[in-house]
Formats: C-alpha cells, structure tokens, sequence
C-alpha cells in the first residue's frame, strides 16, 4: 500500500522528476553542442533556456520551500516539537546555512506521514 503524501510533498516529488529530467535533456544537448562547437557562456544559457532547465529549476526551488514551510507547521502538533521546540525551531531557522543541512531537511519532510 502505497504511503499517503501531502500535497506539499507530491508537488516537490512532481518538481524533482521535472528538473531531473530536463537536467537529462540538457546534459544531453550540451554533448551534442560539444561535438560540433565550443561551449561559451551564450551557448549554455541558450541551452538552459531551451531545455526549459531554468524555469524547472526555479519550480523546484519554491516546491521545496513549500514542502519546508508545510513541515514546520505540520510538526508542530507533534509531542517531540514541544519537548524540543528551540532545537527544532533553530534547525528551520538555519535551513538555508548549507545546502547539505537544506538537503536534510527536505528529506526529513518527506518521511511526514
């Protein structure tokens, strides 16, 4: 039986298969360009415009700060966020302090049921 995800949730995992694959797409036709040309700086962002990779990339971001947002508010009905309120909030606080600390975060959303 498949786990019940929040709308927050199915919105990030919808924005993370889409930035994946347009990364695919563009990884694709940068090897292609490669083969016939040098890449510059114009080339890439012609290729980032073309393969829709910037705008998939700008969904994903808001998708997840959705998903953040939806957790804090969410946990906050949880026994453990009032036993550990300060801990817990410093760790929303400083989401954004390293992209590894914001990668663990996002995963944690996730395991919200």
């Amino acid at each position: 039986m498949k786990p019940i995800l929040s709308k927050a949730q199915l919105d990030y995992l919808k924005a993370k298969n889409t930035f994946e694959n347009r990364a695919k797409v563009m990884e694709k036709d940068i090897a292609a360009k490669r083969a016939l040309q040098e890449i510059t700086q114009e080339v890439m962002e012609e290729l980032v415009q073309a393969t829709g990779f910037h705008d998939a990339y700008n969904d994903l971001v808001v998708a997840e700060n959705a998903l953040i947002e939806w957790s804090h508010s969410t946990i906050k009905h949880e026994k453990s966020y009032r036993e550990n309120r300060g801990a817990i909030d410093a760790m929303y606080d400083n989401v954004n302090a390293t992209p590894e600390k914001r990668q663990e975060l996002i995963q944690l959303s996730m395991k919200i049921r």
